[in-house]
């Protein structure tokens, strides 16, 4: 009979024949090591968006607020992240962060809107 071995830890396995760990914190590590880069990349994408949801609630205490470009930039608000894309019948296009959004008017100017959920 073969000795099976934990993936992590490589302890021998007793117990069923399709066991690949010896206890759940072997398990874990090993899934935190082998989806280590991914999970990064979620994590940082998932802050950048949470600073800017945080940007816009807080600009936006009444619900329809007009603010600049150079406002949102100052407090470090990225452009290039955003959760959705509306566009209307009349060509406006809205970028929402969650509930939060934003739609670009001329001279640099932003109209920051709320979606009610």
């Amino acid at each position: 009979m073969e000795n099976r071995k934990c993936l992590e830890c490589e302890e021998v396995l007793k117990g069923r024949v399709d066991k690949k760990f010896c206890s759940d914190y072997c398990r874990n590590s090993y899934n935190n090591k082998v989806n280590k880069d991914s999970k990064n990349l979620i994590r940082n994408i998932n802050n950048r968006l949470r600073k800017n949801y945080k940007i816009l609630s807080e600009l936006n205490v009444s619900g329809k607020t007009k603010v600049t470009r150079t406002k949102l930039y100052d407090k470090g608000f990225d452009f290039q992240l955003f959760t959705s894309i509306y566009k209307t019948k009349t060509g406006n296009i809205y970028f929402y962060v969650y509930n939060e959004g934003y739609l670009a008017l001329e001279n640099e100017l932003y109209l920051l809107i709320r979606k009610d959920l």
